[in-house]
Order: C-alpha cells, then structure tokens, then sequence
C-alpha cells in the first residue's frame, strides 16, 4: 500500500486478513477509518479458509460486523445488487 496514503491515514484500524478487500479510507466524524468490500470479504473468507456463502456470512456477522473496536472501527460496504 502506498505509505504517503497509509501516513494520511495513520490511526486507522484494519481488518488483519481482509487487506484485498481494502477499498478506500472515509472519515467519522474527525476519525479516519478504513473502508472494506463485504462481498470481497466473503469470497476471501470462501476461497482462503473453505467457507460456503452461509458459513462466510455467518464468520463476518458474528466475528468481524459485531466487532466495535472504538472510534476507528472498519467500515464494510455491502453492494447487495451484487449478492
């Protein structure tokens, strides 16, 4: 990733294991967050750990969407045209 980007960002929390998935940065509010592909997340969850589509959505429900990590929590954009 580039490191200028990653410096304008600095303070963001990652998703570890979903870095493919990046698709941007946002702001809440005054804090920068990282901005995620849903879908993405899912075909990583079914191509690298063997997870069906229920199994992936079930993981990134419970695991991960559940997840508030503080004022820098992820954001993981769903395109459900796409689903």
């Amino acid at each position: 990733m580039n490191k200028e980007l990653m410096e304008m960002y600095e303070g963001c929390l990652m998703a570890d294991g979903f870095e493919e998935a990046l698709i941007g940065f946002g702001h809440q509010f005054t804090h920068p967050v990282a901005i995620y592909d849903l879908n993405k997340c899912y075909n990583i969850l079914m191509m690298r750990d063997g997870m069906d589509d229920m199994e992936a959505m079930e993981y990134m429900d419970f695991n991960v969407l559940g997840a508030y990590v503080g004022e820098s929590t992820p954001i993981f954009l769903g395109d459900f045209a796409k689903a």
